[in-house]
Formats: structure tokens, C-alpha cells, sequence
């Protein structure tokens, strides 16, 4: 008695050329049903594939010569769990092409580890440890890879002296090129300082109102301030959002006569919620061109920000429900740019030092603090860091 699926599929040989179309159209309909109910390559079990109702009559004969052509296309990949039980998930076809290119099994097993480790690439030593296979095998299947354009050796920041390989088709990973801060595996510093005196000098320009100190015939920008004085609202509060307005549109006050000083950026009134974000300054570089066509994205820009935090430099502070920055501690920053400027040192056209009173005089740095009493050895009266201070020495 035939079995159920005998009269859709016959035995190899006795329907020739018809059974191989068949074959070849169960296969392709088998693929793309697998294609169709795991879009992210999930795990196939021989009653999955079943389910799919591509295999007539739920024949398992005709399925396992199904899958069995679709492993060897290169098109199903082949696992076993520790239970033992067998599984299959669909590979794409132009992947399946380059697997085909393997000449050998040595070449197939090499390619496949390159193939797992994406974009952060693998170590030869790697390999050889994996795959249990002799240093001329491997080395031959190397070479055979990548004169097939398969794979391609690479640097990794991470590990400098590590032969390394990777897949050629795909790019490497940011975290093995050390993404757009290297240049040809180098730390681009010249560049990352660059960027940092920039972002440095648009949070100071938004974190401060221009105030030129009045001279005679001068005018100074004053941000509003919380109640108005004057006219029909005169001492009404205003809520934080009127406080909102950039620097732009302060209101000026009338003609001083004070002498003439230096222009100066100074800071916002409380409430205000104008500071920029990551995003502010992200949209910032990507408009300035300084990036030399890098493309930065919002987390790159958040790490050259968290720089200029940790040196006390900027500030975060909540601003509306987000994370704005400006510039920290300094009451009075310079109008001069600090990017762009030739400076040994770094920091001319930067920000202005700060300058505390406590730390200035001399208890503030004093070596013996905790000894420092009246009548003691060391006291105010007889403190001769005090005299030198004071110049009175």
C-alpha cells in the first residue's frame, strides 16, 4: 500500500524531470513561508514546518528530502539543542550564495564563526581554539576566503596586535573602530578637542545674556526678571515660561553712564528653561561642517558633553522635563571664542578660571588647618601665611 505522499512526490528516478520541478517548488515555497513566519530567523522544529502547510499530506519523507535540498543550497542551517532535538532556521539567499563559494568543509566551518561574530570581527587564535584545527589548515582556509572576497583581515582598537577578520561584506563595529573619534585606528584627539571647544563655546553663548557693562551712549541686554515694573501689569510675577526667551529677546534698559568695560555673557535668571540639549548641540555640529563629514550620533555628541562635565567646565540642569547644560559655577564668561584659537595651553578664549574667596585665602589651602588655634603653636594672629598674603611680610 503507497504511502500518503507517494503520489505527490515519487521515488527519485521514476518521475524523472517532473519530481525534480516538484522538489524544486516545494522547496521555494517552503522558504518563503519560513520566510513569512520568522522574519527575524527563528527556529523551525519538524512540527513547525509542518504547521506551515507547504509539505502535502504532512508527509515526513517528502520534508526531510525538502530540507535536506534546502541544507544543501546553503539556504537552511542545521542546529541541535542539548535535548537533542533538531532544528532548522532560514538563511537569506545572497548569504546562502557565499556559503555555496566554500570550497571545503574547513572553509565552510571558518566562514560560519567570521559569520557570527559580525561587525566586532574574530581573532585567528580564536578560530583555531573553536574549530580544533591544525595552523596550516586554517591558515589555508584563510587565504582561500580571502582571495574569494568572503572575508578580510582588520584592526581593532580594542586589541592592536590581534590578527583579526570580519565578514567583507559588512562594516566594522564603532566598539572594534572606536567609532568616529579614531582615525585609521588612531585617536583622533586634535579632532575630539576641536569639537569640545565648540560645543564649550555654544553652551556658554546660551547659558549667559550679553552685558557690555554700560558706557556712555551704550545700551545693556538685561533678561527679564521675575516681576514686571511699570506700567499696566506693574508688580505681576511671571511664570518661568515668559523666562523661557533666549538671550535675543531681552529687553533694554536705558542709557547708563558708567565707565566702559569689557563685554561679557552673564547668567539667566532663575527659571529660565532656554539651555540647550543634546539634541540642541548634536544639530548644532551636524549644520557647523566641522564634523569633516563624521556623522554623530546623539549618543556620540552625549559622550563629548559628559567630558566637559567631568571637567567641571558645563553643568546639567532640568529644563522643562529634559537635561539641559550650561556653563557651570563661573558667574561671568568671556565673549571671545574659545574654538578655532592657537594655545598651548588650551585654555585661552576659554572658560574664565573660577575664583572662590574661601579657596583663595589661605585657610582654604592651609597644610595645617586642624592644628589652627588661638594660643596654640599655629593661630590667626601669628599666621604667616596670612602675612604673606596680605604682603605685609
Amino acid at each position: 500500500m503507497p504511502t500518503p505522499g507517494a503520489a505527490a512526490a515519487p521515488p527519485a528516478g521514476a518521475g524523472g524531470d517532473a519530481d525534480t520541478a516538484k522538489l524544486a517548488v516545494w522547496k521555494e515555497a517552503l522558504y518563503e513561508r519560513c520566510k513569512e513566519a520568522g522574519p527575524g530567523n527563528d527556529l523551525f522544529s519538524q512540527d513547525d514546518l509542518l504547521r506551515l502547510d507547504v509539505i502535502p499530506n504532512r508527509d515526513l519523507l517528502l520534508l526531510a528530502r525538502v530540507v535536506q535540498s534546502l541544507s544543501d543550497d546553503k539556504l537552511f542551517i542545521t542546529m541541535r539543542e542539548a535535548s537533542g532535538q533538531v532544528l532548522w532556521k532560514w538563511r537569506d539567499a545572497q548569504e546562502a550564495h557565499k556559503y555555496k563559494q566554500c570550497a571545503t568543509d574547513e572553509q565552510v566551518m571558518v566562514y560560519s564563526l567570521i559569520d557570527d561574530s559580525g561587525g566586532d570581527g574574530i581573532w585567528s587564535q580564536t578560530l583555531q581554539k573553536r574549530l580544533n584545527m591544525h595552523d596550516s589548515v586554517l591558515k589555508n582556509a584563510l587565504k582561500q576566503l580571502q582571495t574569494k572576497g568572503l572575508i578580510a583581515p582588520f584592526k581593532n582598537v580594542e586589541h592592536p596586535n590581534k590578527k583579526m577578520f570580519i565578514k567583507a561584506s559588512i562594516r566594522p563595529s564603532d566598539r572594534a573602530t572606536g567609532g568616529p573619534w579614531y582615525t585609521d585606528q588612531n585617536l583622533d584627539e586634535a579632532f575630539i578637542e576641536d569639537l569640545q571647544r565648540v560645543v564649550f563655546d555654544y553652551v556658554k553663548r546660551q547659558s549667559g545674556y550679553l552685558s557690555t557693562h554700560g558706557g556712555a551712549g551704550t545700551r545693556t541686554l538685561v533678561p527679564k526678571k521675575g516681576v514686571l515694573k511699570g506700567g499696566v501689569d506693574k508688580g505681576k510675577k511671571r511664570g518661568a515660561q515668559e523666562m523661557s526667551k533666549p538671550p535675543s529677546k531681552a529687553v533694554k534698559t536705558s542709557t547708563t553712564a558708567a565707565p566702559r568695560r569689557e563685554p561679557a555673557f552673564l547668567p539667566l535668571p532663575a527659571g529660565y528653561t532656554g539651555y540647550p540639549t543634546v539634541r540642541d548641540i548634536a544639530r548644532l555640529l551636524s549644520s557647523s561642517g566641522i564634523t569633516n563629514n563624521t556623522i554623530l550620533s546623539e549618543d556620540d555628541v552625549k559622550k563629548l558633553v559628559d567630558v566637559l562635565v567631568w571637567d567641571n567646565l558645563i553643568e546639567p540642569i532640568k529644563i522643562a522635563g529634559k537635561l539641559g547644560y550650561r556653563v557651570a559655577r563661573v558667574a561671568k564668561q568671556s565673549t571671545e571664542s574659545w574654538a578655532g584659537r592657537e594655545d598651548p595651553t588650551g585654555r585661552d578664549g576659554g572658560p574664565d578660571p573660577y575664583v572662590s574667596p574661601y579657596t583663595e585665602a589661605p585657610c582654604g589651602r592651609c597644610p595645617v588647618f586642624e592644628l589652627c588655634e588661638e594660643g596654640g603653636p599655629v593661630g590667626p594672629s601669628n599666621c604667616e601665611y596670612f602675612k604673606r598674603w596680605l604682603g605685609v611680610d
